[in-house]
């Protein structure tokens, strides 16, 4: 049977190499084995009982219609609110865009940006799928290697020096996955003039950005209207499984991105709106606000553990749940290690390719979005295990 030919755009999209990984696991739960996954980027925590009433209220109302494209007005509202209360930033609710997740954010901002062949900057390492964005509408997602000495994030210099008659502007993620690291705000500050001064865009993911755990998260909205924020309900509020985030747009580009929404979504899941009003409320807050505090804490634990084992972690994560760990006294290939640490001991855990060549060899992305239970059975298996395993032989 003949099959059309596919787009050669596809061709640039490379595979989820993780997913390997977790069908390995999966298939080792099923014979019964232990796992524990620290790989997962998804929190251990659900959405709270008000999120949850918010979302019972609405179906028993029958509120389960198309809303606008751009998102219900109460949540548009309630989301300039929360930066208002929390980062002291005022934003015009008409500049945001709910979405469904970051993902569809992400995908408006290149649809409304990206061009065949314009290069978009991105730091190497950073979460694959940005990059697949910009590659979906033909552009060209150009990495640059950040190691740790830049906290693994890009810097104002590197805009100056990478820059290009290609380029179109930068994706930034603070904090990162998969590095947990934050940008620090006087450098972003400077990165964003270095993209005006050269008439691009800025996007920059905060998705992680309610995890922050050793200073006061500042928003990139405090930079100007110009800056493009892409945030999520999934990691600080704890919905991943509804598919909800939002899109913050300068004024100019609302009409346009609200014609993108309405052609390519329709608009977000309504149930999914509705429930997410929930987040707001008083007791909601305070409940991610125990939990963020929780994850700090397992990150308290986890770091001097690994560090105890073997694992050098040159950059100590500030936001989200991930801690990115340098594997090489043990293996110049984090892949198989991550495979062997799996097969042996049943902790499942991500090596470094999917987030970019820089790091690929040499990383793994270890998530502590799991019990601190969990975390303590995981750090003595691979214990015992590495314990038997000779450090590698310098070349």
């Amino acid at each position: 049977m003949s099959f059309p030919e596919l787009a050669r755009r596809l061709q640039a999209i490379a595979p989820f190499h993780v997913m390997e990984l977790a069908k390995r696991a999966a298939a080792l739960e099923k014979e019964g084995r232990p796992i524990i996954n620290m790989g997962i980027g998804e929190p251990d925590f659900t959405a709270p009982p008000d999120v949850i009433e918010a979302a019972q209220h609405a179906m028993a109302q029958g509120r389960m219609q198309y809303t606008a494209a751009t998102g219900l007005a109460p949540l548009r509202q309630a989301i300039a609110d929360h930066y208002a209360s929390r980062y002291q930033v005022q934003v015009d609710p008409a500049r945001i865009i709910v979405t469904a997740g970051a993902s569809g954010a992400l995908l408006l901002a290149c649809a409304a940006l990206v061009e065949q062949g314009c290069e978009v900057l991105m730091p190497d390492p950073c979460y694959p799928c940005n990059r697949h964005f910009v590659a979906a509408f033909e552009g060209v997602a150009r990495l640059v290697e950040c190691g740790p000495e830049k906290r693994f994030q890009l810097s104002a210099e590197d805009i100056a020096r990478h820059w290009t008659d290609k380029t179109r502007g930068v994706l930034l993620a603070s904090p990162s996955n998969p590095t947990g690291t934050s940008i620090l705000p006087e450098e972003l500050a400077r990165i964003v003039d270095q993209v005006r001064l050269r008439k691009g865009f800025t996007i920059v993911d905060e998705i992680y950005q309610g995890l922050s755990y050793d200073q006061a998260p500042v928003s990139a909205l405090s930079l100007g209207e110009d800056v493009i924020v892409i945030n999520s309900f999934s990691k600080y509020f704890n919905m991943t499984g509804w598919r909800l985030g939002w899109l913050v747009v300068p004024p100019a580009m609302v009409e346009q991105v609200e014609k993108l929404a309405q052609n390519i979504f329709i608009c977000a899941s309504g149930i999914s709106q509705h429930a997410a009003l929930g987040c707001f409320t008083p007791d909601s807050l305070d409940l991610y606000e125990e939990r963020r505090n929780e994850f700090r804490r397992r990150r308290d634990y986890l770091v001097p553990a690994l560090r105890e084992l073997g694992f050098e972690i040159p950059v100590v994560p500030d936001g989200a749940f991930y801690v990115y760990v340098d594997c090489s006294r043990w293996t110049d290939d984090a892949d198989k290690l991550s495979m062997e640490l799996l097969e042996e001991t049943g902790v499942a855990l991500v090596p470094g390719l999917d987030f970019g060549p820089a790091t690929a060899r040499r990383y793994l992305r270890i998530s502590y979005a799991t019990s601190m239970e969990n975390l303590h059975a995981a750090v003595a298996r691979m214990k015992a295990y590495l314990a038997n395993r000779p450090p590698r032989q310098a070349a």
